[in-house]
């Protein structure tokens, strides 16, 4: 591999275009003898302003004036054809004005004032070079004239070869030519220029061909190394060397008894399927370690993962820990669960199908179990309420009516409105009775001699009359015996009643509740409906031998291109 050459550029810059004033002053060493400005190595063109002047610096000749200077050019004399005598004054001052405005580069004005050194010209600045170089006919800016100043040889105008005396006069000269080194040339007839390139390229693919050559070969090592070989060994042990494993399918979905119900509650009450916390309950438990410590405490999944008849690699060793055992189930247990859809699907691989089939439907009745006792507790929390609430209506319901019971057996009453009503009719009874006897007193006293006995006789009737009310007035307001009143009896009896009413309302309330918290709890319970029975494969579902070589190439192929592309950069990094 071979890298192009690349030249820089220096002093390209152009600088800003002068002023007519400023043209005027670079010009004024012309007219005045005054030193010759010079531009800076910035590039700034002619002089004008803080620019027009250098400051002064030790140029290595000391007090003698600078080889080509105005100077040196007034103490030496000038080999060089004087200058026309057309040309006057103001012609030479306008020629440089305008070549001062052509805003030229200090490397292009150094470029015409050496120029105009090898043409024998003395300018006294370097915009009088390009004036006396343009005068003469020469471009000093044309590509031919720049490279006649590296010519390796240059005939003098006598014919003689050496050094030509410096034009400034003061006494250096410069080489003009330089002359060739006498080798001896090679016996024989001259090599063929076309040959040895020819030669040369034919050596340079060759070497590039074998360095290419070289790479591959270290590249195809390296990927046969670290990516074709592995590979092959991971598709060797897929193809010949695992163990097969049979993969049983089951889909269940958890739904919920709630009952449907119409109108504006059923836009609102949701759907039998929204269960979507428990059924991701359920898919953690089954992914739990609990699950599979009672999976190979009920049907042994360590001892099935442990025979012989399981390959090296995916068999457990007898002593293995739970986690051990755990990395295994999760990978033969897969579970997902379908938000969309509240499907649960479960895959359950082992090395038989009898023994996938088997724990597929363990996993199951687990996963049901666990549904039975996700609303367990809310259920009996809710009936145990009402159960209390419904027991102690009952029991206050029951005192009450006891209490009824024993007022009437300890005030010999059953009915204190039967009696009273009794009572007031008897009273009636002899009161109108009483009112006949009075009746026919009054009419015995009408006569002139009544008959005394008659009138005696009916008197004793009105006494005995008014006592037995009174009597039968005092039964009802008055105690007598020790027992009160038929008022206090009939009090106390309706307070009885009133509070037996009470409590058996309650009870019945207690009652509605203890229906309604059955009712609820019952809707709470959550079923697991099977879709997709367990069906053992009578084919090996896993390995899948071209497809798990594919992914181990694609593996390798990925971890072995981080890796390069890392020391790559790496590299590069640290030769930088």
């Amino acid at each position: 591999m071979t890298t192009k050459p690349k030249a820089r550029k220096f002093r390209i810059r152009r600088t800003r275009p002068v002023s007519a004033d400023e043209a005027k002053r670079a010009a004024a060493p012309i007219s005045q003898g005054a030193p010759t400005p010079r531009p800076d190595k910035a590039g700034s063109g002619g002089p004008g302003g803080d620019e027009a002047f250098l400051p002064p610096r030790d140029d290595g000749f000391g007090d003698k004036p600078f080889p080509g200077s105005a100077a040196a050019e007034a103490r030496s004399p000038s080999p060089s054809k004087p200058a026309p005598a057309s040309a006057s004054t103001e012609d030479v001052q306008a020629a440089l004005e305008a070549i001062a405005t052509e805003g030229l580069t200090g490397r292009q004005l150094r470029m015409a004032r050496r120029l105009a050194a090898k043409h024998g010209l003395t300018p006294q600045s370097d915009f009088d070079a390009v004036r006396l170089l343009r005068a003469k006919g020469i471009d000093p800016f044309e590509r031919s004239s720049l490279l006649e100043l590296v010519v390796p040889e240059q005939k003098k105008a006598d014919g003689s070869g050496g050094a030509a005396p410096s034009p400034s006069g003061s006494g250096q000269t410069l080489p003009t030519r330089i002359d060739p080194v006498n080798t001896p040339a090679p016996a024989g007839p001259p090599p063929d220029i076309a040959s040895l390139r020819a030669a040369e390229i034919s050596a340079m693919q060759t070497d590039i061909a074998r360095r290419r050559r070289r790479k591959l070969l270290s590249l195809a090592g390296r990927l046969s190394a670290f990516v074709f070989l592995p590979t092959i060994l991971a598709g060797i042990y897929y193809t010949f060397v695992a163990t097969p494993m049979y993969a049983t399918q089951s889909e269940f979905v958890i739904q919920q008894a709630d009952a449907p119900q119409t109108g504006m509650a059923g836009l609102f009450s949701g759907t039998g399927f929204a269960t979507s916390q428990d059924s991701i309950t359920v898919q953690s438990y089954l992914q739990s370690r609990d699950a599979m410590l009672r999976l190979d405490n009920d049907h042994g999944f360590i001892d099935h993962f442990s025979g012989d008849d399981v390959d090296i690699l995916q068999r457990l060793e007898p002593d293995a820990s739970n986690e051990d055992a755990y990395k295994v189930y999760k990978k033969r247990v897969s579970i997902g669960y379908d938000p969309t859809e509240g499907i649960i699907r479960m895959e359950v691989a082992a090395a038989s199908p009898e023994k996938s089939r088997e724990f597929s439907e363990a996993l199951i009745a687990y996963a049901e179990e666990q549904v039975d006792n996700l609303t367990q507790r809310l259920r009996e929390d809710q009936m145990a309420g009402a159960i209390a609430s419904f027991e102690d209506s009952e029991a206050k319901m029951v005192a009450a009516q006891q209490q009824v019971l024993r007022l009437q057996e300890q005030l010999g009453v059953l009915d204190p409105a039967s009696e009273t009503t009794g009572l007031m009719s008897q009273i009636t009874q002899f009161e109108v009775q009483l009112a006949e006897k009075r009746l026919q007193l009054e009419q015995l006293l009408d006569n002139t001699q009544p008959n005394q006995a008659r009138v005696s006789g009916v008197r004793g009737d009105i006494d005995r009359l008014e006592a037995l009310i009174a009597d039968l007035r005092a039964q009802m307001t008055e105690s007598n015996a020790g027992a009160g009143s038929l008022a206090s009896i009939s009090g106390q009896l309706s307070m009885a009643q009133v509070d037996l009413e009470t409590r058996t309302l309650m009870m019945q309330e207690a009652l509605q509740q203890l229906e309604s918290a059955r009712i609820e709890a019952n809707r709470q319970v959550r079923y697991l409906s099977l879709g997709v029975s367990p069906v053992p494969p009578d084919e090996p579902t896993y390995p899948k031998p071209f497809e798990n070589t594919l992914l181990a190439f694609l593996i390798f192929a990925g971890v072995y291109l981080m890796v390069s592309l890392t020391m790559s950069i790496l590299r590069e990094q640290v030769s930088s």
